[in-house]
Parts: structure tokens; C-alpha cells; sequence
């Protein structure tokens, strides 16, 4: 058994909530040991963009536990009224031309930094009128503040990352200036910026956790668009360089990787007495002050169930039943088409532009909850020619290199993704069957689009492809969704915040309703997804805000 004494708060997960919970708690004295499951990622020794063969270099997937295990329940069919929404592209046609939805990947990766390691650097804000669903339109749930109790700790966040962004004139609402100005936007962004007008849509620089010059000893960006494959210059602002950085160099938080956490130990008084960490293949208990949970959406809410027994028969934080409940997932679409010039489209920032303009969850005729349409070449992939000669030019010799030549960075990219409602055939529980190297049951995902959804993804596809011919590409080439694919970036709700205990995991702070000394501060606490806003800024925001619950509460001798 190890001490606490020399921790106040252990945190498990060093990503955007577990290593933003870190340097706040850090940053107000508090003594915090950041347990991470994966490795390390050293910026110029794992990331290969030096290298001739770059392009078939994606994350590095050779570092030891880098990804969890988990494994889908049986997907959806798929009814043919919907299949203008099939994925396709010109070398191979139908990607999945099966009967039912394909399980792709839950895209994630372990790892001092999480999944903003391999992130594009969006950096956003949800849109305030999203934080009602319930109250507006009676689905999902309203969070239990609103966004004015969320700016300052947005505002806390962006200067930490060093985001990128448009001015207060922006159509997010924002008191405040971004710390550094917006990238500038590419001919290619440009070109897409220009339909505008034709079809309805503000266009505007992306707000992004990427550098626009040089900010906090970090160099500005490079414009390499390969934000995916992990950035080896630190200008892209993941967690590792930014919240976990700062904790550590405080001299207040000790980090221990590849240090997975088996079970959560309660005892009678309503507290975690300890955590149980896998140490050189022996488990290890450390007895907890605080604990913080950062896992994620499909892993904490693992970690809970796992930790059944005396003091918590259904799962720890599981008196409602709603551990691994609501569970939203990404609702994504893009459409790619040739475009008759040559627009050097595979440079620059990943989704340099942005429309918010069908954002606000009323702004889709028919269906509840909002969308945001970005420029999509580098989110999609094509940025090398690998990439153009496996999915979007099909032929084979002469003709094919001729045609390579001549089209390579012609493509025009539109990428769309939004609201995902929680519902009854979409949650996380744990497989009676599959089970992980230590002998414990993985995380088992079920997902369910009911029509709603898929009215919007509709709206998503048609208005991509409007965009994409208005632009000038006539010719498509790609089109990629997640009708037949379950393809997710972002998870949400599956330990879902509120006021009242019977239909909440977590209190407006992240704290468990009975368990006192246990908060989570990841995306798993979301009781809407929002409009398509990537969710690391929020998470980091909620897990600051987190963090000033936690301190106030031990100062008062509560926790």
C-alpha cells in the first residue's frame, strides 16, 4: 500500500481534462500525482514528418499500450431509404457495401496527452443556446449551469494552449480577444469562403490550438497540415506541451506512465479509500485524498462498472444506473471533389475556415440540434499522394502518373459535423466475454442513429456537396459519413452531470453525488454534445473548474 501523504489529488488520465486538472490544482498549491495508462510521446523521435515515407506514417501506433481495447456490440442495418448517405470513393466505390453499419474506431489514443496528441487542433466553444437541449426541445439534458459560468475558465484554457483565433467580431460569442490572431486562410479555403453569399453561409477563421507565431517558448506553425500525425515541433497546442508541462514544472505534480488503473476502492464513509494501479505487472494500491477520473467517455465509465462490490453493488457512482448511459458519438460527413485548378490544397492548417452559420440547434428544419461545416482536404487525408492515388484517382501506368501530376493538389474538401442526442441503443457497458490482458471485462460500445439523426446527417451531406460545386469541383471523388461507419472522434454523456442524483452521475462541479472525494473531468460528463464543436477546449474548461471545487472543498476541511 502507498502513502498519499505526499499527494492531495490523484488523477487518472493525463489527456485534456486529467492534465488540465493538473496544472490548475498545481497552480493553487495542491500536490497531485498524474497516473497515465500509456506512454510517452516524444515529439521528435515518435512523430516521422522528417521522413521520405511520411505519408504511410499515420500516429504512431508502436508505443506500448498506446490504445485501450474495447469492442462493439452487433451495428445497426442499414435501411435503403438512406443510402445517398453510403461512403464511396472513385478507386474502390462503396467502402462498406455491406447490409449493416461498419465498426471502424473509436479514435482515441493513451498517452500523456490523450487524444490531442493526434488532434487537428480545433479549439471551440459550445454554442450557449446548445447547453438547453431539454428545456428547449426536450432531448438530451441542459447542462446545470450556463455558458457564463463557463467563459472564464474557456478563457483560462486558450492562454494556456495559445489558441488562434478570429476577434471578439466573430459569430461565437466571446467578451474577449483570442491570444493570438487567426491563421491566415489558403487560396484553396478561400475558394470555398466565396460561396458564402450563393448559398446562405458566414464563413470565418477557425479558432485552433495551434500557434500562429511563436507564443510560451513554442514556435509558431510551419503550415505542414499533418496536425494528425502528431506534431513534432510543438506548435500545436496538446495537452503534453501545455497543461502537463506547466503542472510539472511547478515541482507539484509527479507523473507515472504506463501505470494503468484496475480498480477504485470505497469504503463505508462515502470515499475512495484507494486506487489499484498495475506496477511492472503486480498491482499496487494508493490510498487517495481526491481522486479525478480523465479516462474518457468509453473508459471511465469502464473503470467505474469494474468497481463493483460491498459499498457499490451496480458499479462505483451507479446508484442512478446511468454509468454508461447516453452515450453520443461523432455525426460526421465530408465531400471531395476535383477541383479545374490548382489550388496547393494540401497546405496549410487543418479546417483553416469555418461556417457556424446552421450551428444554433434550432438552425436545421426538421430535426433538433445544429451542425458547423469546416474546409476538410487536410481533416480528410489529402495531403499526400498516397492518399490520391488509393482513394481518388483509379488507373494504373502511364495514364495514371500523367493524371496524378496533373491533378495532385486539385482537391476541394468540405467537412460537416454535428449534434449527436443521447439515446436508449447508444450506451458503454462492459463484455461478458472479452476481456483485457489483467482478466477484466472491456468496454463494450452500442450505437444506435434513430431517424433524428439521420435527418441531419442528410442535411450535412446535401449542404457539403452544394458547397463543393459551388466552389467550382464538379467532379467528386470521396465521400466518407457515419450512416454506414461508425467512425468517432469525439465521445460524450456516459457519466452525464446534473443537480439531482436521480438522473445524474456527477453534480454541476464533476463530484460524484454520494461519493465525496471522487470528480470526473472528461467529455463523459457532457449532457449534450453541442453542434458540432470539438470538445477539448470545454473539457479543459470544465476540468479547471473542476479544479478550483476541489481546492475550495479541502480547504474547508471536506475532502
Amino acid at each position: 500500500m502507498s502513502d498519499d501523504r505526499d499527494f492531495d489529488v490523484v488523477i487518472v488520465g493525463a489527456g485534456a481534462g486529467g492534465g488540465a486538472a493538473a496544472w490548475a490544482l498545481c497552480a493553487k498549491g495542491a500536490k497531485v500525482l498524474l497516473l497515465e495508462a500509456g506512454p510517452v510521446f516524444d515529439p521528435l523521435a515518435d512523430y516521422r514528418l522528417h521522413r521520405s515515407d511520411w505519408e504511410r506514417a499515420p500516429f504512431p501506433v508502436g508505443k506500448a499500450r498506446h490504445q485501450g481495447r474495447y469492442i462493439y456490440a452487433p451495428m445497426q442495418a442499414l435501411d435503403p431509404a438512406w443510402n445517398d448517405l453510403r461512403s464511396w470513393n472513385a478507386v474502390i466505390g462503396a467502402t462498406n457495401p455491406g447490409e449493416r453499419r461498419k465498426a471502424d474506431r473509436y479514435h482515441h489514443v493513451r498517452g500523456v496527452g490523450g487524444s490531442t496528441l493526434h488532434f487537428q487542433g480545433d479549439a471551440h466553444r459550445l454554442h450557449p443556446e446548445s447547453m438547453y437541449m431539454r428545456t428547449r426541445f426536450g432531448v438530451a439534458a441542459d447542462w446545470p449551469f450556463g455558458y457564463d459560468a463557463l467563459e472564464p475558465y474557456y478563457e483560462i484554457a486558450e492562454r494556456i494552449v495559445g489558441v488562434a483565433g478570429p476577434g471578439t467580431r466573430s459569430l461565437r460569442r466571446r467578451r474577449s480577444e483570442h491570444p493570438l490572431p487567426a491563421h491566415p486562410i489558403s487560396y484553396a479555403s478561400r475558394r470555398l469562403a466565396a460561396t458564402g453569399a450563393a448559398l446562405g453561409m458566414q464563413w470565418e477563421a477557425n479558432s485552433q490550438a495551434i500557434l500562429s507565431q511563436p507564443y510560451d517558448g513554442r514556435p509558431g506553425c510551419n503550415h505542414c497540415a499533418n496536425c494528425l500525425r502528431g506534431c513534432p515541433r510543438n506548435d500545436k497546442g496538446s495537452v503534453d506541451v501545455t497543461f502537463v508541462r506547466k503542472a510539472r514544472e511547478s515541482g507539484r505534480c509527479t507523473l507515472r506512465t504506463d501505470a494503468p488503473v484496475r480498480r477504485l476502492e470505497p469504503g463505508a464513509d462515502g470515499r475512495i479509500r484507494s486506487v489499484v494501479v498495475e506496477n511492472e505487472g503486480r498491482n499496487e494500491r494508493i490510498r487517495t485524498r481526491v481522486l479525478v477520473l480523465a479516462c474518457g467517455a468509453v473508459e471511465t465509465p469502464r473503470l467505474l462498472l469494474l468497481s463493483q462490490g460491498a459499498y457499490a453493488p451496480h458499479g462505483l457512482a451507479n446508484e442512478s444506473g446511468l454509468v454508461g448511459r447516453h452515450f453520443m458519438e461523432t455525426l460526421s460527413w465530408s465531400s471531395t471533389g476535383l477541383h479545374p485548378e490548382a489550388l496547393g490544397s494540401f497546405r496549410g492548417v487543418p479546417s483553416d475556415i469555418v461556417s457556424w452559420t446552421h450551428n444554433a440547434p434550432d438552425s436545421i428544419a426538421g430535426t433538433a440540434g445544429g451542425c458547423r461545416f469546416a474546409a476538410g482536404v487536410i481533416d480528410a487525408g489529402f495531403v499526400g499522394p498516397i492518399a490520391y492515388a488509393t482513394r481518388a484517382i483509379a488507373g494504373w501506368g502511364g495514364a495514371h502518373k500523367r493524371a496524378m501530376r496533373d491533378r495532385f493538389g486539385r482537391l476541394l474538401s468540405v467537412s460537416a459535423i454535428g449534434e449527436s442526442l443521447p439515446n436508449e441503443g447508444s450506451y458503454v457497458d462492459l463484455d461478458p466475454a472479452e476481456h483485457d490482458e489483467a482478466g477484466d471485462p472491456v468496454a463494450r460500445i452500442h450505437s444506435l442513429l434513430p431517424p433524428g439523426e439521420l435527418r441531419r446527417l442528410r442535411f450535412m451531406a446535401t449542404m457539403c456537396r452544394e458547397i463543393v460545386r459551388a466552389a467550382g469541383a464538379r467532379e467528386l471523388v470521396e465521400e466518407f459519413g457515419t450512416w454506414d461507419h461508425f467512425s468517432a472522434t469525439h465521445v460524450f454523456g456516459t457519466c452525464r452531470m446534473g443537480a439531482s442524483e436521480e438522473d445524474a452521475v456527477v453534480d454541476p462541479m464533476g463530484r460524484a453525488h454520494r461519493w465525496r472525494n471522487l470528480y470526473v473531468a472528461d467529455a463523459s460528463v457532457f449532457p449534450s454534445s453541442g453542434g458540432g464543436e470539438s470538445p477539448s477546449l470545454t473539457i479543459e474548461a470544465l476540468a479547471i473548474r473542476a479544479a478550483d471545487a476541489i481546492v475550495a472543498a479541502m480547504s474547508r476541511g471536506e475532502a
